[in-house]
């Protein structure tokens, strides 16, 4: 019996392995997928509502922007950025009635809904960010933000949308923003900063301090060096200092920002400073024309995104370890020990129910007239017909027998082998027959008793 019992509790734990196993493998399968070999520990974010992207500029009353609309077709606001080539915007424009109306970056939502509803006004520009009507005009590649974010250049982004509002067929796009070398002395002073701080703040640039926070997980290799600028002047060739601050310092990252654009010259900038760029700007594009964001907080958000572009693998650097996952690492064998378990229950569920349509595995005595537990019952009912006759002489062997029958039942509960519980059954059957013989009446005999009750 105990091994019955065994039995049991081998086949319901494997059944709760089963389940456990099947609960852990489905909960794995809500995990995130990661595509990097390695977990960056960045998270390229521009917080909103507390990082300074709110500015001191505000708009006037809907009526009072209405009115000025309505006086002038293109009007500007106080603390407007944004600019665009007159001659290609006009040419789009052509005889069409188009207003345009100009607001100031960094406005709260009241103010920017104000601004939405000039009816009047065919076009709404809030910072750099374009709409009118239905649509928004976004910028798409590098060359535009670019021109966007380091100039307030919007001339593409107006053309695309005033030729969607007059159903004109796109323009095509023309690059508006230009380089140039920047002249010795121009780039002495900022070799200079950069020789003795590490970094260049122009006048007018907002970058608070560097290095930055972040610097060291996107670039663990060299000196960074930062040269800060301020939004440059539309229309104006703006002096291209990257290329040749990576020449005077060969093997260290050069970071340069103009106005919000932020751009990588130095090692692997070939494999990956475009890709980061894109990824970045593709990202937060849209909040950046809008807010008036300080050039620290631009800049924070951009390392974290290369940071996760090197741990994405594209700086062909050895990155720091990373523990294994067990979870990971198991995973694949979980579906192979899910099944196991339910084979394993499977096997011992079937086993249990023959042992169940046929008890003790169906022992049958070596007389091949009945089955063990039956003819255990039977001579035990024998046993207790004969003790209930007084005979003197037949109590001996039936005491006997008696104990054997008991020593039976317990080899049966044991669940041991056939032939030991045959052996004992056949011992109690000679004990009882030797006291029936001994009382002197043939029906006790234990094969015609027997007989008589299976009849």
């Amino acid at each position: 019996m105990r091994r019955a019992v065994g039995i049991e509790v081998v086949r319901w734990g494997a059944l709760t392995a089963a389940v456990a196993v099947l609960v852990v493998f489905l909960l794995a399968q809500r995990q995130d997928i990661d595509v990097s070999y390695g977990q960056s520990p960045a998270r390229a974010t521009i917080a909103e509502g507390s990082a300074g992207e709110l500015s001191d500029a505000s708009v006037p009353s809907v009526d009072e922007m209405t009115a000025l609309v309505a006086a002038d077709p293109v009007v500007r606001l106080p603390g407007a950025v944004a600019d665009w080539d007159d001659d290609r915007v006009a040419a789009v424009i052509g005889d069409a009635d188009v207003r345009i109306l100009v607001a100031p970056p960094g406005l709260d939502e009241a103010e920017r809904d104000r601004v939405r509803e000039v009816d009047n006004a065919t076009v709404r520009i809030i910072g750099t960010q374009v709409s009118g009507g239905f649509y928004q005009a976004y910028s798409t590649d590098l060359d535009s933000w670019r021109g966007q974010f380091a100039t307030g250049d919007v001339t593409g982004l107006l053309t695309v949308l005033i030729a969607a509002l007059t159903d004109q067929p796109e323009p095509p796009d023309e690059e508006g923003f230009a380089w140039r070398d920047p002249t010795p002395a121009e780039l002495d002073v900022v070799v200079g900063d950069l020789r003795t701080a590490g970094r260049h703040v122009a006048d007018g640039a907002t970058l608070a301090d560097a290095p930055r926070p972040g610097a060291a997980d996107a670039f663990p290799d060299g000196t960074v060096r930062y040269v800060a600028l301020p939004r440059q002047p539309f229309g104006e060739p703006v002096p291209n200092y990257g290329p040749a601050l990576a020449e005077v310092f060969p093997g260290d990252p050069v970071v340069v920002q103009i106005g919000n654009w932020v751009e990588y010259h130095g090692p692997a900038a070939n494999e990956f400073a475009e890709v980061a760029a894109a990824s970045f700007y593709g990202q937060f594009s849209d909040r950046l024309s809008r807010y008036d964001y300080p050039q620290t907080n631009v800049l924070d958000a951009y390392l974290s995104r290369v940071t996760d572009v090197r741990y994405a693998g594209l700086f062909d650097r050895p990155l720091p370890y990373q523990p294994v996952d067990p979870l990971r690492v198991a995973l694949p064998a979980l579906p192979w020990l899910f099944a196991g378990c339910v084979m394993l229950f499977l096997v011992l569920s079937v086993r249990s129910v023959l042992r169940a349509g046929n008890p003790a595995g169906q022992r049958r005595s070596v007389r091949g007239h009945s089955t063990v537990p039956a003819r255990l019952a039977g001579l035990t009912a024998l046993a207790v017909e004969i003790s209930a006759v007084p005979g003197g002489a037949s109590d001996a062997p039936l005491t006997r027998g008696i104990g054997r029958l008991g020593a039976a039942r317990a080899a049966l509960d044991d669940d041991l082998p056939d032939r030991h519980v045959h052996t004992l059954l056949d011992e109690a059957e000679d004990e009882l027959d030797g006291a029936a013989r001994l009382l002197g009446f043939d029906g006790y005999r234990p094969d015609v008793y027997l007989r008589s009750r299976l009849g």
